[in-house]
């Protein structure tokens, strides 16, 4: 089994932030009072300084309140990715299998579009109910282990794929490691030995 994570990884990017700065144009009187709060917490999620616990307490009332004020957002969610989809790596869609597995922080409501599009049926990201902006399983971290678990038992990864190590918790559980960079894939795992030192 190959399974993925999605941001930064196979798409080129960060899908938060853009559907941030896509509601920063749509919606500007509403979104742009986060830009602070949510500039401070990317930085904080790219130096792999946030926690479970921060994303619910410091963080989850941004995305609370847009749901209940977003009347749209299914509809918006396919008019971003009309825009976004592009942003798909082609390394990616050149290696693609039809069992690959996405594992990722992304709201499955945002996954579950894409996926459709370029032919995943297998995916695990965070549960976000759009009505009420309540957030359930966040799957991000070590997170994503026992959610991965859940859906497909204890099973080895063959292969897992990430730019980030936020992920730490799913290397571990994965006999083959390729860290991914841009359009850089490096090979830093073979049959459960890391071939270098990752912090």
């Amino acid at each position: 089994m190959r399974v993925f994570d999605f941001d930064s990884t196979i798409y080129d990017g960060e899908s938060g932030v853009d559907i941030f700065l896509y509601y920063l144009k749509k919606e500007p009187k509403l979104i742009t009072k986060y830009i602070p709060k949510f500039g401070e917490g990317f930085i904080r999620y790219k130096l792999g300084k946030v926690t479970i616990e921060d994303v619910k307490n410091e963080y989850s009332y941004m995305l609370k309140e847009c749901c209940l004020q977003l009347p749209h957002i299914q509809e918006d969610i396919k008019e971003f990715w009309d825009e976004h989809e592009k942003k798909m790596k082609d390394f990616y869609l050149k290696i693609q299998k039809e069992d690959d597995v996405i594992v990722s922080a992304c709201p499955e409501v945002m996954l579950s579009d894409i996926c459709a599009r370029i032919g995943v049926k297998n995916f695990i990201g965070s549960e976000v109910d759009l009505k009420t902006g309540e957030i359930g399983r966040i799957c991000y971290k070590e997170n994503k282990v026992p959610a991965f678990y859940a859906r497909y038992g204890e099973q080895e990864i063959d292969e897992f794929y990430t730019d980030s190590m936020n992920d730490r918790a799913m290397m571990d559980i994965s006999r083959d490691v390729y860290y991914v960079t841009g359009d850089r894939i490096e090979k830093i795992k073979a049959d459960g030995v890391w071939l270098r030192e990752m912090k």
